[in-house]
């Protein structure tokens, strides 16, 4: 299948370009197919590549050997793109590619297909219903990022509430309907989780009297998300919203979202085996605005309030692209994690804000322009006896816009360790761990 998909990426670009002429290609790599231009095909690449070094959790181990920092070079992600349409009324969207491939990864892992789905247009821009694996998903607007376009060198993952657990990386085998009324911009979904037992990553179903994934065949699961976008109209054409404009648009959208299963928890209670649903609830803001229009200075800012509840004390940690596969101290495991993993998720609150400001377009000539970022995450675990605090503060390259961009970053993570006794987990202040991270992106 993908020898399929390179060599169909290749050929049409080649037959078109000998009947149609050059200008068709000026928005991309885009193939009419009709001569009214109703009928297209259009095509992107991105990859993003990291180095970094990294502070590990205590204990961290690699295959048995002591892991106390790591230096590491890996590709974070790499994506393709084709989607288009056959009629004014129907759409495809297909995406392919790899995720978090570094020096610990299996080899030669396969690349998969994160997006397949199709849809039909009822009632022209106000509503849209379509199916199959997609990212048109519920709570937030990260929840559905833009890889290719977010202001951090990566997405704040936590707002992807049951990544790899329940889906393919954020993506659900769904049905859904999208579209806009005026200025309310909507999302509805209904999906159908996939199985905990087929998790690349071995899911904890642990049966105690802290809240863990059911391995019961899962219930549907119901989401959504509305926005209201007040200056600038953002685009629907795929579910991924964008993290940036980089002094283009004007954007101001107010937003909120759910996301709920039945049964999909479980847990002890005075001996007895009770099932508890999850329950995500969020509301953000987003503002995204040029200073001067021409000299193309920009800020950007985002902030949200989330309220998860997976059941009682559920924590789960999480490293991308981790450097480590196993510890020697149990107690900061079990909720910290090892290698660069912290407590990622959880029942309780969770308060994130990013912000960046852009430079004007020339401020380095032709090497581009720069802009500062910084985000921070405030969660209020409840298996946790103090604040999960994460921040990120760097500054972006724009060598030219998002097609190509160097990331420089520093991250900077809390270290737990779990109280048997108590059952919650105490932050050890002195353990604080950090983590440099230099990212080159191309998109074409």
């Amino acid at each position: 299948m993908k020898n399929i998909t390179l060599t169909l990426l290749v050929l049409i670009p080649i037959n078109a370009t000998a009947q149609l002429p050059t200008s068709r290609f000026n928005d991309g790599l885009k193939i009419y197919l009709s001569k009214d231009s109703v009928s297209w095909l259009k095509s992107t690449i991105a990859l993003q590549t990291w180095a970094r070094y990294i502070d590990n959790n205590p204990g961290s181990t690699l295959n048995g050997f002591a892991q106390p920092t790591t230096t590491d070079i890996g590709i974070r992600r790499f994506r393709m793109q084709l989607f288009g349409q056959a009629t004014s009324k129907t759409f495809i969207y297909t995406q392919f590619g790899i995720n978090n491939f570094n020096s610990i990864a299996t080899r030669k892992q396969g690349a998969f297909f994160h997006d397949l789905a199709g849809e039909y247009g009822v009632v022209k821009t106000k509503l849209s219903i379509g199916g199959g694996l997609s990212g048109w998903s519920g709570l937030s607007r990260y929840a559905s990022p833009s890889i290719a376009t977010t202001l951090l060198y990566d997405a704040p993952l936590y707002q992807q509430a049951t990544n790899d657990v329940s889906d393919q990386f954020l993506r659900k085998l769904s049905v859904y309907a999208k579209g806009k009324l005026s200025r309310l911009d909507y999302r509805v979904a209904i999906a159908k989780p996939l199985p905990i037992q087929t998790a690349i990553t071995a899911v904890d179903t642990t049966l105690s009297t802290t809240a863990s994934f059911a391995p019961n065949p899962p219930k549907l699961q119901y989401q959504g998300y509305v926005n209201w976008q007040f200056l600038d109209q953002e685009s629907n054409l795929t579910p991924y919203f964008t993290g940036t404009y980089l002094g283009k648009k004007r954007v101001f959208n107010i937003g909120t979202g759910a996301v709920y299963q039945a049964e999909a928890m479980r847990y002890l209670d005075a001996g007895a085996k009770l099932f508890a649903p999850i329950t995500l609830l969020s509301v953000d803001v987003f503002y995204d605005s040029y200073i001067n229009k021409e000299k193309q200075n920009a800020v950007t800012t985002y902030a949200s309030f989330s309220n998860y509840n997976y059941g009682k004390n559920y924590i789960r940690n999480l490293g991308v692209m981790n450097v480590a596969n196993g510890s020697t101290n149990g107690a900061v495991k079990k909720t910290s994690g090892v290698g660069n993993a912290f407590p990622m998720y959880g029942t309780g609150n969770v308060l994130y804000a990013q912000a960046g400001y852009l430079f004007h377009k020339n401020l380095l000539g032709k090497l581009g322009t720069l802009q500062p970022v910084a985000d921070v995450t405030v969660a209020n675990y409840k298996a946790l006896n103090s604040p999960m605090i994460m921040y990120d503060a760097g500054v972006n390259l724009l060598l030219n816009g998002h097609n190509a961009k160097l990331s420089l970053n520093y991250q900077s993570r809390p270290v737990y360790s779990y109280d048997a006794p108590t059952g919650t987990s105490n932050e050890i202040k002195s353990a604080r761990r950090g983590m440099f991270i230099v990212q080159y992106q191309l998109f074409i």
